[in-house]
């Protein structure tokens, strides 16, 4: 949006939570719990793999070349190089900022509480610059691993599928947050990173009715 912080009470727009970035936990298991169209999707997309990855690890059972530690040994590595995509993922998240008009971009981390952020400082974005950023590691980390589904061969594919798995669960905090747009869809919200301070502010305004 091409608004600043500071013009956001003269546009109409009310403080409706701000969240420091020490308490994004907390905070994406609250709007993870609540009934939105995100949180389903997320749990869904999570429950599909899962069993992607169970039958991938059962398929073939009781042939000769059925090997479960081997199978089980690969899965791991899966779930071993999605660590490695931290960075990556991240760094799709600025991509996207950028591309929204965002230049002031930067990272955050708290290995203890285990979370990492992507951050344009003072860059308000509306609902529809902040779907763009929050899924764009998603849709692109996914479906190159899909189409990676179908070149690899043999106990490579539980790798993949265990990629799939734990870079899909670590998109909680993206969808909680996309959570809570939705769960606030009656107003129209904004949301923007004091990166010195380490809060994140959601702004919004009632929506105009058509007459």
């Amino acid at each position: 949006m091409n608004i600043k912080p500071e013009e956001l009470t003269g546009k109409g727009y009310v403080l409706l939570d701000q969240m420091g970035h020490q308490e994004l936990v907390p905070f994406i298991r609250m709007y993870m719990s609540k009934k939105t169209a995100y949180r389903t999707w997320y749990y869904l997309c999570n429950f599909i793999i899962f069993g992607l990855a169970g039958y991938l690890m059962v398929a073939g059972y009781g042939k000769a070349d059925f090997h479960l530690g081997n199978r089980v040994t690969h899965f791991c590595y899966g779930l071993a190089i999605a660590l490695t995509l931290v960075p990556l993922h991240e760094f799709i998240h600025v991509l996207a900022y950028r591309s929204q008009g965002a230049s002031n971009t930067s990272y955050d981390a708290n290995i203890k509480k285990f979370y990492f952020m992507a951050l344009a400082d003072k860059f308000v974005a509306n609902r529809k610059e902040f779907t763009i950023v929050a899924l764009a590691p998603f849709l692109i980390i996914t479906a190159t691993l899909l189409i990676l589904l179908f070149i690899v061969r043999n106990d490579w594919t539980l790798t993949i599928a265990g990629i799939l798995l734990a870079h899909t669960a670590m998109c909680s905090g993206d969808f909680g947050l996309l959570s809570y747009f939705e769960y606030h869809k009656n107003k129209e919200v904004v949301t923007y990173d004091d990166v010195a301070n380490k809060i994140t502010y959601f702004y919004g305004k009632e929506t105009e009715k058509v007459a």
